[in-house]
């Protein structure tokens, strides 16, 4: 804790440090850019082998945009009607300096809809922000024809209108978040400065690694999603050991202690430490999933902890040695009297107390109460997030509807590509066409349009689409994904030297999911294994390593259940505005299933070091189980609160995967905070007795901190202390 003393010594020193280290990530950062993860890399199995055999053939990608005309009342198309809007669409459209060409006006076999196919200029990645021109023509001729229904859908006007609305989604729920989390502080504080000093750091840790990952993914490229998970998870540790170091300095300052800090350093800095290596060690284990996007999570993830970290031990002790009592100011009445008198609090004697008396009887029921919540996860099912998961208040996902509805080859769409000697191309297409033909005699795939050949500049790599009418997720779509493979060998196996795989939405879907659930036995034993020997390493125990795995085993299994609960049935369909998939999505198990570990794992770390801390003071077990319950009981559930206040915003926002996210973690936190901490942990470490420190009980610990002068409230309770 050397560290932490030496910035409460040097603060303006510290804090200068901390200031220029949070610009500089930011800075090198933004400079460097974010490298993403290319398809190629994401993709796994066949789907991911023809994605890398479809981009050695260095085929151009051009966004493309379809706008689609139809009755506003539906039904049959005037004809001469629709023949002039789509003649006012390509006459616009031609006219545009970002578009580069205009297909023909094609009209749907039951003559409802005419669709004119437009290629923008420029690459797929910019799109979004290029399409603004595009989407204005489309509007003016909306406006030229009140009695027709003038939509675009295409790369830039989808990324665009689902864009929008997941930047406002986050949005909101940033504007909602960092006040409640600020609200919660006061309550926890009652104190402005005490209450902003967590939320402060934990932002400035947030900007810091965002920079860093950043910089990071120009070795490790991120996805997309990286920003958002280290907003979640920095904002979560990162008020977390803020309010750990802050609530111990106060408890000390109370005391009288005038080094209130340097105890804050040698006690709660240094579980701040332990907590954070134990959450880092967990997050490793995501990169066992053999995959782009977990290992992208897993370093955004590290990286924010460990900022996190560094900023609670340098710059955080920095802030406290200036501000002095000045924390405690501008102080709000009301709370601040409540703080006064947590210290005093008879509620958690009272919710300990059957557990330190009737602990078997405690353990039996919480441990049933915990396995009932667990119970539908046995049934749970997975699948990759789709189209037909999006929200349908979101209007280009309407006009997606409506597209594929009157033209089923413009939704899903499998892919084959082939590679063969280029001597071997002509023999290629002929066995591509041959396949086309086949699936046109099949129901299972779309047949409005009929699926061309795309060659490489070096003739060496060809793809073909073939459309299915079904949505990425529906039963109907595997079963075409299963006959298409089945048929593709039989079409190109007898070309000499090619190799061939399918790919697209749901060959992806389906590959993910089974890469997952061949990786997951091999994520959960490293968590599980690492757990055991961490929590071994930091307390010598082997019971309190062996009961944190279990716990914390029950603590997830528990949250699994309710996430199955909730998303796999349409109970709760209203009150989270979601339709139901029956199903959760794929890559969320795994990744809930690392992060809860590891926050637990951070409670649990710092409630077990409390009560070790109270038996190194010469309590009994169950007196010290008392006493590091209830004096960590404010900070524990303080953090616990904002966790589950932060979490349960995600459940609001759009996207079911970031509503699964959010209550999944949510009802963890809050199973975690309660059941386990208030019912099971403490009747099983009554039940253990000395065992919990077998080999050896705690011997004391003997800080040389200065004496503190006489202070009303002694760190332990004379009566509960043995004689000698």
């Amino acid at each position: 804790m050397r560290v932490a003393r030496w910035s409460a010594r040097r603060p303006w020193t510290a804090i200068g440090l901390w200031t220029l280290f949070v610009v500089l990530c930011l800075a090198l950062g933004g400079a460097a850019g974010t490298n993403k993860i290319s398809d190629a890399e994401s993709g796994v199995g066949e789907s991911g082998r023809a994605g890398r055999i479809a981009e050695s053939g260095h085929f151009p990608e051009k966004p493309e945009e379809s706008v689609l005309i139809t009755r506003t009342e539906g039904g049959k198309l005037d004809a001469r009607t629709a023949r002039a809007a789509a003649a006012d669409v390509v006459r616009r459209m031609k006219a545009l300096p970002e578009v580069e060409s205009v297909g023909r006006p094609v009209r749907s076999p039951d003559g409802t809809a005419v669709l004119v196919p437009v290629t923008m200029k420029g690459d797929t990645e910019t799109a979004d922000r290029r399409v603004d021109p595009l989407l204005a023509q489309s509007a003016e001729v909306q406006r030229a024809n009140p009695g027709l229904r003038v939509e675009q859908v295409g790369t830039g006007s989808t990324a665009k209108g689902l864009g929008e609305t997941l930047g406002e989604d986050f949005k909101r729920a940033e504007f909602i978040s960092l006040p409640l989390t600020l609200l919660i502080m006061l309550v926890v504080f009652g104190a402005v400065i005490a209450a902003g000093v967590p939320v402060a750091l934990a932002l400035s840790s947030v900007a810091a690694a965002m920079g860093l990952s950043a910089l990071v993914s120009h070795v490790l490229p991120a996805t997309s999603a990286i920003s958002n998970v280290i907003l979640l998870m920095g904002m979560a540790v990162g008020v977390d050991y803020s309010l750990f170091y802050l609530k111990r300095e106060r408890e000390e300052r109370r005391r009288g202690r005038p080094d209130a800090i340097e105890i804050a350093a040698e006690t709660s800095g240094h579980t701040v430490v332990v907590s954070g290596m134990t959450v880092i060690v967990a997050m490793a284990g995501l990169y066992l999933a053999g995959e782009a996007t977990f290992s992208s999570l897993a370093t955004g993830s590290i990286i924010v902890v460990a900022v996190a970290v560094l900023a609670s031990l340098t710059v955080l002790p920095a802030l406290l040695a200036k501000l002095g009592r000045w924390t405690d100011r501008p102080r709000i009445p009301v709370l601040w009297r409540l703080t006064l008198r947590q210290g005093e609090s008879r509620l958690w004697p009272a919710l300990l107390r059957p557990a330190l008396n009737h602990p078997a009887v405690t353990l039996a029921v919480s441990t049933g109460l915990l396995l009932l919540l667990a119970a539908p996860a046995l049934d749970m099912r997975l699948k990759q997030p789709g189209s037909d998961d999006l929200s349908r208040d979101i209007a280009v996902v309407r006009s997606m509807d409506r597209l594929t509805h009157a033209f089923p080859s413009e939704g899903t769409v499998h892919e084959v590509a082939v590679r063969a000697p280029a001597d071997r191309s002509d023999e290629v297409e002929a066995a591509l066409a041959a396949l086309a033909r086949r699936t046109a005699a099949d129901p299972l795939f779309a047949h409005d349009r009929r699926p061309a050949v795309k060659a490489s500049a070096d003739r060496r790599v060809h793809l073909i689409g073939i459309a299915t009418p079904h949505t990425p997720n529906s039963d109907g779509a595997r079963r075409s994904l299963e006959t298409l493979r089945a048929w593709v060998p039989q079409a190109v196996g007898a070309v000499p030297g090619a190799e061939y795989a399918v790919t697209g939405k749901v060959a992806e879907g389906v590959d993910f999911t089974d890469h997952l659930e061949k990786r997951l036995p091999l994520v959960v034993g490293f968590v599980l294994l690492l757990t055991l020997v961490t929590m071994g390493l930091i307390f010598r125990s082997p019971a309190i390593a062996l009961s944190t795995t279990l716990l914390n085993l029950l603590s997830a299994g528990a949250a699994f259940g309710v996430l199955v609960a909730v998303f796999q049935h349409t109970w709760a369909e209203n009150l989270l505005d979601f339709t139901s998939s029956g199903a959760v999505v794929s890559w969320l198990p795994l990744f809930l299933f690392v992060m809860l570990f590891g926050l637990s794992m951070d409670y649990h770390v710092f409630v077990v070091s409390r009560i070790r801390e109270a038996a190194r003071h010469g309590l009994p077990t169950r007196d010290a189980v008392r006493e590091g319950i209830t004096r960590s009981a404010g900070v524990v559930t303080s953090a616990a609160i904002v966790m589950v206040a932060v979490f349960s915003i995600f459940g609001t926002l759009s996207m079911v995967e970031f509503k699964q996210l959010g209550v999944g973690l949510a009802a963890a936190i809050l199973i975690d905070a309660v059941v386990i901490r208030i019912f099971v942990l403490p009747a099983l470490m009554a039940l253990l007795g000395s065992w919990n420190w077998w080999p050896n009980r705690p011997s004391p610990r003997h800080h040389h901190f200065p004496q503190a002068p006489a202070h009303p409230h002694p760190p332990y309770p004379p009566h509960l202390l043995r004689r000698p």
